[in-house]
């Protein structure tokens, strides 16, 4: 035990009968430590009690305190957020809830009138005041946007603290320039309807969107939004180093446009690029640089409609001696169907079939279309989602 000298001295007995004259009971107090290995040194009081004689001395422990539990640091640290989502999301909401204890599924009453109108209601509208909100949206169509606009503008409203805007798939995004004058660049109309969500009280919108078609379209944006563009090769990354053959893997690019969007991302992988050619009245595609020779080609694009491209680029890539081919495109829009036009290629004869054509859910019809059914993979966007929410 080691004494921490007191800041008076202890009376004498010469002064004692002054200072009872003065103080009926005179105390003087000493902090202790008791040291030990463990547990840590703890600090000890001593009251020194002068009012009779001899003076009596009372020691007392530290105070106790309660120990606090551990909290996890990863939801301490966590934002906390409220996620609504629209009817077709449902099932990409509820994974995305599944990667966070800090994500909170919300739910929205999708009505309609007789007239066909949206008859629109937010549950638990003022549970959301001071609170992180964020929608999961989908534009899959001009008929479900409406509808949709109506609950982004009406959400910064309730007193949020913050609002994200999740579109993982931009819709308009390929209608971005004009070629001929009278062609309307609706990727900028959506882009200023975006840029006119009103502001909640944490500020301007946030807005998620995954592999925009075109890059430039961020500048589309106005300033009461903010852009936060993603991208879906991470987890195209992450599914080929799962492969049996992870290396022996090439990653070719349908033109050049797809080169510059994602050649950053697969610098590591050797690399193909493939283009489009004028002969006469048809555009077909030439392989431009590369060898797929013996090699699993994987052909990665932002998105797919028809399909066309793909699969004459799929027949150079056999016809150069590819082992084995396959694709990835972070948006499988597949209008009418077009996904059939897609074969499985079960071994030995990539020029019929692919042995695997990965897309993520951000398309949600199309998920339920190609559901197991070879080649189709789905990769999800979840995990991305729920980690951009916490940005």
């Amino acid at each position: 035990m080691s004494a921490i000298p007191p800041s008076q001295p202890l009376p004498s007995s010469s002064s004692k009968s002054t200072n009872k004259s003065r103080n009926p009971i005179f105390r003087n107090r000493i902090q202790c430590e008791l040291k030990n290995s463990s547990p840590p040194p703890q600090k000890w009081t001593i009251d020194c009690v002068s009012s009779t004689d001899p003076i009596h001395i009372i020691l007392k422990p530290p105070n106790s305190t309660p120990m606090a539990l551990p909290l996890d640091s990863s939801l301490k640290n966590s934002k906390r957020i409220c996620l609504f989502y629209c009817s077709e999301m449902k099932d990409l909401a509820e994974r995305i809830a599944a990667e966070s204890d800090a994500i909170e599924l919300r739910s929205i009453s999708w009505r309609t009138f007789e007239d066909g109108f949206p008859n629109l209601f937010i549950s638990n509208a003022q549970g959301v005041r001071g609170q992180h909100v964020a929608f999961l949206a989908s534009f899959s169509s001009p008929g479900v946007i409406f509808e949709q606009l109506s609950v982004i503008y009406a959400l910064p409203k309730l007193f949020v603290s913050s609002f994200t805007l999740v579109l993982p798939f931009f819709p308009t995004g390929t209608s971005e320039r004009m070629e001929d004058e009278g062609d309307v660049a609706t990727a900028f109309t959506l882009a200023r309807i975006l840029s006119n969500i009103p502001i909640s009280r944490g500020g301007p919108t946030s807005l998620v969107i995954f592999d925009i078609h075109a890059l430039q379209e961020r500048f589309y944006f106005g300033d009461n939004i903010l852009p936060c563009f993603e991208s879906g090769i991470p987890l195209l990354l992450q599914r080929l180093q799962q492969l049996p053959d992870s290396d022996n893997i090439t990653i070719a690019f349908p033109d050049d446009g797809a080169w510059k969007r994602f050649h950053k991302q697969l610098q590591h992988f050797p690399m193909i690029v493939c283009a489009k050619v004028r002969e006469g009245d048809q555009r077909i595609v030439r392989l431009k640089e590369g060898d797929p020779k013996g090699r699993h080609v994987v052909i990665v694009d932002d998105l797919v409609q028809s399909g066309g491209t793909l699969l004459e680029c799929q027949k150079v890539l056999a016809k150069h001696g590819a082992a084995k081919i396959s694709a990835y495109v972070t948006h499988g829009i597949f209008p009418n169907k077009s996904w059939e036009r897609f074969k499985h290629d079960k071994g030995g004869n990539p020029e019929n079939g692919m042995t695997y054509f990965w897309i993520t859910d951000s398309c949600p019809a199309t998920v339920k279309q190609v559901k197991q059914k070879a080649p189709f993979e789905i990769i999800s966007l979840a995990a991305a989602i729920a980690s951009a929410l916490q940005i």
